[in-house]
């Protein structure tokens, strides 16, 4: 039997990181007291360059976004035959590809990012959420996983998702990877060995390069799959601003070198932290890190009190999810939250 979870009605709203509004309502602090540690996006994002005065004004060029896809293509290390399109965020894939894809039985690796069952399921999919890549239905015609996983950083052999998404294109379904926090660990994305089979890539730019609110993304794919794709976005699916500040960043070989190295650092010292207050890991990447706990709840209220925002998930309540923090001040405030917990 295929074990499911539920999954939100079409009319729920999802719950994500960063919503400050929400606690700032039930918490006496005001926004600019908050340390927001709650969405898994890099503290210290990459430095904007100057911009040309002609982006605010003039409409997105195709050079300027064959100089992104460029970019993006030697970064992810494409070979000539996947194709790449730039999206306003991974988001806009996540909310396009069930419309694009006939009504299916999908499977998602769960517990993961809750918009990939929220949208395959509104748009007319039956969907199921499995906890093992063994128990994907015989039916299943599409199967999704965010990898590493968020929220618990789960990972998988690359020969073995290979695998799967040859299966999924024989039996005429495909295998969608969302591939959100990859760039901090490269060497697990399948980017760079797509195949005439697939499988269907999702890229986000936003979380490794702290600029999420640039809303920018990318969705990797064989050509057939993209002659579908590209025709949806229409034109300047992506503002001349992100188009510039994309291209100067994916190109960028030393600050993205000094950065992983600069995460993995903090990510290990944030699981320290963690673990000195008692708290067990049960998943972490170099953006987030995943607890559990039946405190967690109190726990999360202890930190709120204090004005330090973590993401918690209500479908699961014993998980509390940690972002890195960038200034030391920070994660002094954390450090003695956490002390303070540890001793009650």
């Amino acid at each position: 039997m295929i074990p499911t979870f539920p999954i939100a009605a079409e009319s729920d709203a999802q719950l994500h990181g960063g919503d400050l509004e929400s606690v700032t309502a039930e918490f006496a602090h005001a926004r600019a007291e908050w340390l927001d540690l709650s969405t898994g996006i890099n503290p210290r994002p990459y430095p904007i360059p100057q911009l040309r005065a002609e982006h605010w004004h003039r409409l997105p060029s195709k050079a300027a976004e064959k100089q992104l896809l460029d970019a993006a293509r030697a970064y992810f290390g494409l070979p000539d035959g996947a194709e790449i399109c730039a999206l306003p965020g991974t988001q806009a894939a996540i909310q396009l590809l069930p419309r694009l894809l006939a009504p299916s039985e999908v499977a998602i690796l769960s517990p993961t990012y809750n918009e990939h069952a929220a949208n395959w399921r509104r748009a007319g999919h039956r969907v199921y959420e499995i906890e093992e890549l063994s128990k994907i239905p015989e039916s299943a015609g599409i199967v999704i996983l965010v990898h590493p996983n968020n929220p618990d950083g789960r990972q998988f052999p690359k020969t073995m998702l290979l695998d799967l998404a040859i299966a999924m294109r024989q039996r005429n379904g495909w295998l969608i990877i969302d591939e959100a926090f990859a760039d901090v660990t490269p060497d697990i994305s399948l980017a760079s060995d797509i195949l005439p089979e697939g499988p269907i890539i999702l890229r986000s730019f936003g979380k490794f390069f702290g600029l999420a609110g640039l809303r920018l993304g990318f969705l990797i794919s064989t050509p057939h799959f993209m002659a579908k794709v590209r025709p949806e976005l229409g034109p300047w699916a992506v503002s001349g601003i992100a188009l510039e500040i994309g291209a100067s960043a994916l190109a960028d070989r030393n600050w993205i070198t000094q950065t992983r190295a600069e995460l993995a650092v903090a990510a290990r010292k944030l699981v320290e932290l963690l673990r000195a207050a008692g708290l067990e890991i049960s998943g972490h990447t170099d953006l987030f890190c995943l607890t559990e706990s039946p405190e967690s709840q109190a726990l999360y209220r202890h930190l709120c009190e204090r004005a330090i925002l973590v993401r918690k998930f209500p479908e699961r309540p014993n998980f509390l999810r940690f972002g890195l923090l960038g200034a030391e001040n920070d994660w002094q405030r954390l450090e003695t939250a956490l002390r303070d917990w540890a001793i009650r």
